[in-house]
């Protein structure tokens, strides 16, 4: 199954190519919708919290059918309630312009970079751990945080393999790497992306986010310093751990697939600049031509990687199909899943979130910057923060000139809460549950979802509180 995975992509790729965003659709009637219809939604998190450490055999072999059964649970109401015309326009749009290219490029990214082998290994001291978060922070602006997150995974769990306490290191990975270095470019995290295809220039949140990224992530850097210093002096007292992967000269190798991981880049900014005006419909969704081009050079650049890496190369790095078969899966629950909660959101005032939209208005009718920057952040941890941007994208007025400009502050609320808080749990950003997986599967003691949310809430809620009184209030 997992060799079979990558054509099962491929064929669905080439079928349902898409791009958020691409079309308009008849939206579900979210003003009329309860609370009630999150329930699948709630209900698919705590089977994935709870899943691993509980039933972690059934788990391990069946969690695609249970999350299978919260779609279900999801779909048949919604067909019932609303006609199968409406609810499945909306499951297709999601899955066809949202899903579809989410899961194109993070298979491409997972594909190219698990081509590249930084060869050999160091030992994984305070300092030298620190140096390699910085450096994926830096690079994940770049080649974003699903790039960043892939190329250094492996070499980060080589150098740790053989310490005592090594999860809190593949922890504030994912909190730096995975999430907080991705907020400079719309290259970094799928909001961010979303936002330059509705007008937000390339580098504005380069300008505009600098400070509050520099800031963010400096501090966590500096608690993960501090906390691994103390653990690594502890592990000095304690008997010796052989170490399965010793230190040895550190090379690159693959290096045929940084071309390729430049095509992506290459490919996503096309997309954003070529505009021919054509679209084609595929089940009553519209997609763009220039969109399903870049699905399309994204894919191939993918499998062209498969034919240039060597073997070796990837069995060196611990790569499976695994994680990548995982991740597919379960957000495809979850990007199913959430279709109701994100019509009620779009509902705003009207809906029955009525309650949290209304906090992000001030009663002179200002924007609350402090509030766009906590809710969109909070919503962003267990939705996909990518519609959650949108949301309060389109809240804010939904004019990227006049975002950009007189209410720039608010901009970088919505920015800056939905990129930092996607590190607040497994789910709030694709990068976060790969991470989870790989080290998981190369043997690292990784806490389950609420263990992993008293870290977040330990470390990077205390960071945001001081960075919103700072940056927002």
């Amino acid at each position: 199954m997992r060799r079979l995975f990558p054509l099962a992509v491929l064929a669905m790729a080439l079928l349902f190519p898409a791009q958020a965003l691409a079309a308009e659709i008849r939206e579900l009637p979210g003003a009329v919708m309860s609370l009630w219809w999150a329930l699948p939604f709630a209900g698919l998190l705590l089977s994935i919290a709870t899943g691993p450490l509980l039933f972690p055999h059934v788990w391990e072999h069946h969690y695609g059918k249970i999350a299978a059964a919260w779609v279900v649970l999801v779909v048949v109401p919604l067909a019932v309630a609303f006609g199968l015309p409406a609810a499945g326009e909306a499951v297709l749009h999601t899955l066809l312009t949202e899903y579809m290219s989410f899961i194109v490029l993070l298979f491409a990214l997972y594909t190219i970079s698990g081509g590249i082998l930084l060869a050999g290994n160091i030992h994984g001291t305070p300092l030298t751990n620190a140096g390699l978060l910085l450096i994926g922070a830096a690079l994940a602006s770049v080649i974003g945080t699903t790039g960043a997150s892939m190329i250094l995974i492996r070499p980060i769990l080589r150098a740790n393999d053989n310490r005592p306490f090594n999860a809190h290191v593949v922890i504030f990975f994912i909190f730096l790497v995975s999430n907080i270095g991705g907020s400079l470019t719309p290259l970094g995290d799928p909001p961010l992306f979303v936002g330059f295809l509705r007008g937000v220039d390339f580098f504005w949140t380069t300008a505009n986010l600098w400070r509050e990224t520099l800031f963010t992530g400096g501090l966590v850097l500096i608690a993960f310093l501090a906390l691994d210093i103390v653990l690594h002096r502890r592990e000095g007292g304690m008997p010796k751990i052989k170490d399965p992967t010793p230190d040895t000269k550190v090379r690159l190798r693959g290096l045929a697939n940084l071309p390729l991981l430049a095509g992506v880049i290459g490919a996503i900014l096309l997309s954003a600049s070529w505009k021919p005006g054509t679209s084609i419909p595929i089940l009553g969704v519209s997609l763009e031509l220039q969109n399903l081009a870049r699905d399309a050079i994204i894919l191939a650049l993918a499998f062209l990687s498969l034919r240039v890496s060597y073997k070796s190369h990837r069995e060196a790095n611990g790569f499976t199909w695994g994680p990548i078969a995982e991740v597919a899966k379960l957000f495809a629950g979850i990007f199913v899943c959430i279709v109701p909660v994100i019509a009620i959101l779009r509902a705003g005032h009207e809906g029955a979130l009525a309650p949290l939209v209304a906090l992000v208005t001030s009663a002179d009718g200002q924007p609350n910057n402090l509030a766009y920057f906590w809710l969109t952040g909070a919503l962003s941890s267990f939705l996909d923060n990518a519609p959650t941007y949108l949301v309060f994208f389109e809240l804010a007025g939904g004019n990227a000139q006049h975002l950009m400009t007189e209410a720039a502050s608010t901009l970088a609320a919505i920015s800056a809460g939905a990129v930092f808080m996607g590190a607040n749990t497994y789910i709030g950003n694709a990068p976060n549950f790969m991470v989870y997986a790989i080290a998981r599967h190369r043997g690292f003691k990784m806490p389950g979802f609420f263990g992993y949310m008293m870290w977040s809430g330990l470390v990077l809620i205390p960071t945001f509180l001081i960075a919103g009184f700072l940056f927002f209030r």
